[in-house]
């Protein structure tokens, strides 16, 4: 093993484990040094693990190919062999927050794609160019927890990532009032057109629980650690509504919203202040963070899946179609990729976050 942090994945053989291992195969800060999974697949190759269901672009990295899968639950085999771990495993809340915290008290520091913890108030949920100050809260955290180095890092829901960054960086306007909809990829389920045929030409209006974290989880987001609760608190002055829609596409996740402000702020204001936009990721250097988190499209027809979803390898987010509106101040759509972005892109982002802050370090 080089240098390189020691990084195991769990869940390694879903489609966001999947993109785990793409984004991982060549990192400069990162070793995939385990794979992990149920124990269904445990002692498989993870070639023969993943045979028939790899949905990402491209072959199995080859460096990862011939490893044998660990069985995820087996805290105690798998923490001394890695400096941290991701975690995608696909378990009831219940279950992933007993095995995150498991391997939390291991010493292992766990960052998460998974929802169980996004609401526990002392884990910080972290978009790293917005809110990388929560992960002030990780001390208290493991005060409760009796760790030193191990605590629980997560990412927040794909979908807020389409219009949520619009929301930051219109922050000093003061938005009072938000409607998103969002319009989701299949692939945020899990699937491809090949083992979900029926989403062909068709639109589902519900996902399950989705509507809750659009509403409730940038208020976490634009919180503040209170250092007397030990705890992030929501921040109170935004109230949003939302409705999310599952549509025939494979990658990309679209949000029409509107919005209300207590300020006045022009549209050149507006825009302004998304293209300026910038944070921790882009003064560190992360190699992750896009050059430009947030660009701002002219054209009428813009942003769209097909042409703009991986604006900066998927890690950018565009905004479009910025226009008063008749009940609202102002209206625009926003889109981000929900796998890179959203879901496994996201989570590596906060873990270099994370190394540079102090809070990961090679055992």
């Amino acid at each position: 093993m080089s240098e390189k942090l020691r990084v195991g994945i769990i869940g390694a053989t879903g489609m966001v484990g999947q993109r785990f291992i793409k984004i991982l195969a060549d990192h400069p800060w990162f070793e995939i040094a385990l794979v992990a999974a149920s124990a269904h697949s445990a002692g498989k190759t993870y070639e023969d693990a993943v045979k028939g269901r790899w949905k990402m672009e491209g072959d199995v990295p080859e460096q990862v190919k011939g490893m044998v899968l660990h069985d995820a639950a087996k805290v105690d085999e798998i923490a001394p062999q890695v400096d941290f771990i991701f975690s995608a495993i696909k378990l009831d809340k219940a279950d992933t927050r007993k095995l995150e915290e498991a391997y939390a008290k291991a010493e292992t520091p766990v960052v998460s794609n998974n929802s169980a913890h996004r609401w526990t108030p002392d884990v910080p949920m972290v978009i790293p160019e917005v809110n990388p100050d929560h992960t002030d809260v990780i001390k208290y955290q493991r005060e409760r927890l009796g760790t030193t180095r191990g605590f629980i890092a997560v990412k927040p829901n794909c979908s807020i990532q389409s219009y949520t960054p619009a929301l930051s960086a219109w922050r000093q306007f003061e938005p009072t009032q938000v409607i998103a909809t969002t319009y989701q990829a299949i692939s945020g389920a899990g699937k491809t057109f090949k083992d979900w045929p029926e989403m062909e030409g068709n639109v589902i209006p519900y996902i399950a629980g989705e509507e809750a974290k659009s509403e409730g989880e940038p208020l976490k987001i634009w919180g503040h650690v209170d250092d007397e609760k030990k705890a992030i608190v929501p921040a109170e002055d935004t109230v949003i509504t939302s409705q999310c829609i599952r549509i025939p596409v494979l990658y990309g996740h679209t949000a029409a919203a509107f919005v209300n402000f207590r300020q006045h702020p022009s549209k050149q204001d507006l825009i302004d202040a998304l293209e300026s936009y910038t944070g921790e990721p882009q003064r560190l250097g992360l190699p992750s963070a896009p050059k430009q988190f947030i660009r701002y499209m002219t054209e009428d027809d813009r942003p769209q899946v097909r042409l703009d979803v991986n604006f900066e390898h998927g890690m950018g987010v565009s905004i479009g179609r910025l226009r008063e509106d008749k009940i609202f101040d102002w209206k625009f759509v926003g889109l981000s990729h929900n796998t890179a972005r959203g879901a496994a892109g996201g989570a590596v982002e906060c873990a270099e976050l994370l190394k540079a802050q102090g809070y990961i370090t090679a055992k």
